[in-house]
């Protein structure tokens, strides 16, 4: 559909006013042409291929270790269940109602009105977008904010773990269970590197990448385990799901259910990820909330399903010290009599921190360890299609922080690049009215660096160690503390943003109004404190690495956030810019299309001028223009 001409016109002038400036300190970003959007089924899949990762085969056997009692495991599943809920329609709510822009009137028939009002214009970044909104209301606020959540997701957000995971993995599908962690580490860097030059050589090969590899884990892992859970339930009730035995051994371990919630919401996280591409979706106001909170649902059913699965076939024994699970040897597909006396004659297993549910429920499933062979690779394959999520939308967020003239080279990471299939197919099959693809390469290149310095920095442990760090790391970062943040935001702006009149502006109001945001804050806030409590021993989150180490990180990432903008305001301008300040402009052009207000270009300017008392770098701040837009 062609643009109005009042759209085309403005769109036009803005093209041709950054191609005629010779300064080099402007950029051009353009947003993906309406037939390269995000669909219903693209932003649904995105979520799923996201959550289905590591988590849901690692952290069931973990929290079983953790808790003691199947009992307990599950109700911990429902708590992360309402959280994770909780916590997409805090972002629905911040998504779909800034950044605003002031926009002309349009009468019903969409012929312009006189006057203008405050309108929401979907824009990429999640988060980032919605903690400057709250919290950056001074001039130096914006700054302030963007420097301390800059640094935390440039550094940490990425799924560096989970690439340790998929080595471990590939090696076990290879029938090498231990030793061999160099080779676990260069498979580690093959598979970050392979995801992101698929995004950076195809923008449209990764999506239906995204897309088939979500299908697959949705219908490869349902028939399993619905089929396994109707014949093993009644089986293994007695031992495992039992209302009086699933309870009787539940160890009493604060520290413990609390890194095991935890590691619950890091297997249900990955629901910020499509609002990272949010301006990339067609009609977002109509499809996205659908398309999020869908998505969830079926999660959320699929992973309690799942480990009820897992519970029906995997017996757990709390008498044994060293090995937390067994299973009956002899137990063929979907043959369950002989389950009941799995403790009295059990297959030993050996005990492991990455000891996963899954392989152990597909051998006794199918029997033999070549169908845990299998079953390893199925886990990798699965592990692979999260990372290829996580890099087309974590690169985006790493492209708006750049956009605001905050890194080294700003401008190079904030800018988008044609695909190597775009020049490809324009070279040997040219159309006039072609639009080439594009990918935000150099931001990608971002990603893939500190993922590497991550999977670098771990490697004096042994890999499960290291997975096991660095998904604690990112939990505690990227869902814990930025969740927190995010949620106790959404609550200032509903009860003391009141110039902004924040409920009757809402672009979406959730179920309950303020209730998800302070269930999910109050979660978070709690984690935040737990996580400084020791484990007992026998906990399985008593490691060679001390219980304080991960939240003392994680913190100190925004005291490193908080030091990087102290630097550019008082150490950068006077010792390397001659005193100038940091120019950051934005200028947005938002058309419409399909009766909805979108950003079709941007127009990014950043430099360090001189500006009126700029010899005082305490006079520092983002300048910002008025937004092009109608």
């Amino acid at each position: 559909m062609p643009l109005e001409d009042d759209d085309q016109r403005r769109v036009d002038q803005a093209m041709a006013e950054v191609g005629a400036d010779g300064s080099g300190t402007r950029l051009l970003v353009l947003n993906a042409s309406l037939k390269q959007r995000l669909g219903f089924w693209t932003v649904f899949c995105a979520l799923v291929n996201r959550a289905i990762g590591t988590g849901v085969f690692i952290t069931p056997a973990i929290l079983l270790r953790a808790t003691g009692s199947p009992g307990a495991s599950l109700l911990l599943w429902s708590l992360g269940a309402i959280t994770r809920m909780c916590s997409l329609l805090v972002w629905l709510e911040f998504g779909l109602s800034i950044p605003k822009f002031e926009l002309q009137n349009r009468n019903k028939d969409d012929s312009p009105a006189e006057g203008v009002s405050l309108q929401n214009v979907p824009r990429s970044g999640g988060e980032k977008n919605y903690l400057e909104y709250v919290f950056g209301s001074d001039r130096f606020g914006r700054l302030r904010i963007t420097c301390m959540y800059g640094v935390i997701s440039i550094t940490m957000g990425n799924l560096s773990g989970n690439c340790i995971a998929f080595g471990i993995y590939v090696l076990q599908a290879a029938g090498i269970n231990e030793g061999h962690d160099s080779i676990v580490r260069t498979l580690a860097v093959v598979c970050m590197t392979a995801a992101c030059l698929l995004h950076a050589t195809s923008r449209q090969g990764g999506i239906y990448t995204i897309i088939v590899m979500a299908i697959f884990k949705t219908y490869g892992y349902g028939p399993v385990h619905g089929e396994t859970i109707t014949n093993s339930i009644t089986q293994t009730g007695p031992t495992n799901l039992g209302l009086h035995t699933s309870f009787a051994h539940a160890r009493r371990d604060f520290a413990s259910y609390a890194n095991s919630i935890l590691f619950v919401l890091y297997t249900f996280s990955g629901n910020e990820q499509p609002f990272y591409v949010l301006n990339e979706v067609i009609r977002p106001k109509k499809i996205f909330a659908r398309a999020t909170i869908s998505a969830v649902a079926l999660l959320i059913v699929l992973f309690m399903l799942v480990n009820i699965a897992y519970l029906g076939v995997v017996s757990y024994d709390p008498n044994l010290d060293i090995l937390c699970l067994s299973i009956k040897d002899s137990v063929n597909k979907f043959n369950t009599t002989l389950i009941n006396d799995v403790v009295a004659n059990h297959t030993l297993i050996e005990d492991k921190c990455n000891l996963d549910m899954a392989t152990v429920f597909f051998g006794a499933v199918f029997g033999g360890q070549l169908a845990q062979r299998v079953m390893s690779g199925i886990i990798a394959f699965s592990i692979f299609g999260n990372i290829v999520v996580m890099s087309f939308t974590a690169s985006r967020v790493k492209q708006e922080i750049a956009k605001e003239g905050i890194l080294p080279f700003s401008l190079f990471f904030a800018r988008s690049t044609n695909t190597l299939w775009a020049l490809i197919r324009q070279r040997l099959w040219p159309q006039h009215d072609y639009v080439p693809e594009q990918s935000p390469a150099p931001a990608l290149l971002l990603h893939w660096t500190f993922s590497m310095i991550l999977i670098g920095a771990t490697s004096v442990r042994a890999p499960e160690v290291a997975y096991q760090i660095l998904v604690s790391l990112y939990a505690y970062t990227i869902v814990i503390m930025v969740g927190f943040f995010t949620a106790s935001g959404l609550l200032i702006a509903r009860f003391f943003k009141e110039e902004h009149k924040w409920v009757q502006r809402s672009g979406f109001k959730p179920w309950g109004g303020p209730t998800a945001a302070i269930l999910y804050s109050a979660i978070c806030a709690f984690l935040l404190a737990a996580s400084f409590v020791p484990p007992k021993q026998g906990s399985p989150f008593l490691t060679e690495v001390k219980w304080y180490v991960v939240p003392t990180v994680g913190l100190s990432f925004l005291v490193l956030g908080y030091v990087y903008y102290l630097g550019l305001i008082y150490i950068v301008p006077p010792f390397f810019k001659k005193g100038k300040m940091l120019y950051a402009d934005r200028q947005a052009v938002i058309v419409r299309e399909n009766g909805e207000y979108v950003q079709y270009l941007e127009i990014v300017d950043t430099a360090w001028e001189a500006g009126a008392d700029s010899t005082d770098s305490s006079n520092m701040e983002m300048h910002r223009r008025p937004v092009l837009s109608r």
